[in-house]
């Protein structure tokens, strides 16, 4: 049975501003969201030395995630943020939310630095699969400490003995 009062819906229950996506590959789906971007991405950069435009397709799928992130960023750290709210529910989690704070700035770079690899004609396929997978691996691990910390704020004591 839950009791207490009614709430708001969080900025996590928002459905996401609606987004334009470059028109890309011939026959490829556009993604959905950052997810989808994300994987836009690791498409462009798997095919990096097959295809001869790899370095404007490379930063054609990097455009989205850069955005997909800023909008991110903006919904968890803004003053009505997804951050805030969990620190007026669950104080306790205020180290956690702080990593996650720092590890943007840091996924910020390391999306600028494949933009720059990306740019640079003397740049190898090599150097860009490199920069790129720390990118995506740091998402990917940003994206799990984020679900363990939504996990940890709104887990629900049903009770009994374990």
């Amino acid at each position: 049975m839950v009791t207490g009062g009614v709430q708001q819906p969080s900025v996590a229950a928002r459905p996401p501003a609606a987004r334009t996506y470059p028109a890309g590959l011939p026959g490829e789906p556009r993604p959905a969201g950052l997810a989808g971007d994300l994987h836009a991405l690791a498409r462009a950069v798997a095919v990096a030395t097959t295809e001869p435009r790899w370095r404007e397709i490379v930063l054609l799928r990097l455009r989205p995630v850069g955005q997909g992130f800023a909008e991110h960023v903006r919904d968890t750290e803004g003053p009505a943020g997804l951050y805030r709210e969990l620190l007026t529910h669950s104080p306790r989690l205020d180290h956690g939310i702080r990593l996650l704070t720092r590890e943007h700035a840091a996924i910020v770079a390391a999306i600028l630095a494949v933009q720059r690899v990306a740019e640079r004609s003397e740049a190898s396929p090599d150097e860009l699969r490199r920069r790129a997978g720390h990118l995506l691996r740091a998402l990917a691990r940003h994206r799990r400490r984020g679900a363990n910390l939504l996990w940890q704020a709104y887990q629900t004591d049903l009770g009994g003995e374990t």
